[in-house]
């Protein structure tokens, strides 16, 4: 996953002086309990031993940010550093305590793997999701808090969508979310998990995925004008020479007097090179 950048970064959200060392306090490690919505399901094993030898040497150098949960304090930000301390050994770890709303702790834990690039495609569409449906935020609103486009938000989640062999497909890294995307095309069940199948064990690239989707759509849309010929010859050639020069899917509904015109894209690229078509 490449960088992005984040419109309200952790500073924004966890205001803290540099200064202010009295704000950082020692915690039992017996009181803290891990955030349960946190995006990140899957924790290298190996790194968090790297860490926790670290912290045998040098000690917990950056606190962790915690807030009062009853009895207990709840996780922030800083898992991670938390499950490290405790595979070290460490009986009390530094924290800063702070009130936090439900929405700000899924916000700040969200923008904090995202800056570390910890999360894969599902766990940051599960994380979108559960921002708008739980805390009731809109795409728009998102992507302004986020830094992140509205587009790119909305294809995240859309990635939820897939099925369960592809989905571990791409938890695996075996599939990137530029494939995903585009086996969401595909309608027929089997046909999209051949595909997925193929492009791991071929390791073929989004854009070979993206032309091999757009020549399978084609040639299923050819046997249909064929068929819809019959019925409305004029309509169907001009839905065919609309393919031919857009190079993408095209539906005409209606007749020669009155009806609509779909044209389908399955990025922002195609997107882009069907309206320069179009305004040519």
């Amino acid at each position: 996953m490449s960088k992005r950048g984040l419109g309200r970064g952790l500073e924004a959200l966890i205001p803290m002086e540099k200064s202010s060392e009295e704000n950082v306090t020692e915690i039992n490690i017996k009181q803290i309990v891990a955030n349960k919505k946190q995006p990140r399901r899957d924790f290298d094993e190996n790194k968090l031993d790297e860490l926790a030898e670290s912290m045998k040497q040098h000690g917990v150098l950056q606190p962790i940010i915690l807030r009062k949960k009853g009895s207990n304090y709840e996780i922030v930000a800083g898992e991670r550093r938390w499950r490290a301390a405790k595979k070290a050994g460490l009986e009390k770890i530094p924290a800063v305590v702070k009130e936090f709303s439900d929405a700000d702790v899924m916000e700040i834990a969200l923008i904090e793997n995202l800056q570390r690039e910890d999360l894969n495609p599902l766990e940051e569409a599960e994380a979108y999701k559960t921002l708008m449906s739980d805390f009731g935020l809109t795409q728009e609103e998102l992507s302004k808090r986020l830094g992140k486009s509205r587009s790119l938000i909305a294809n995240t989640v859309r990635l939820l969508n897939l099925d369960a062999e592809i989905q571990k497909l791409v938890s695996e890294d075996k599939l990137t979310a530029g494939h995903a995307r585009a086996l969401l095309s595909i309608q027929n069940k089997k046909e999209r998990l051949s595909l997925a199948n193929r492009i791991s064990n071929e390791n073929l690239s989004v854009r070979q995925t993206e032309e091999i989707v757009k020549k399978n759509l084609k040639n299923k849309d050819r046997g249909k004008l064929k068929k819809l010929k019959e019925i409305n010859p004029v309509i169907m050639d001009i839905a065919e020479k609309l393919q031919r020069t857009l190079g993408t899917k095209v539906k005409l509904k209606g007749n020669e007097k009155r009806g609509k015109i779909e044209i389908e894209f399955y990025s922002s690229d195609e997107l882009e090179r069907i309206l320069e078509t179009i305004m040519e």
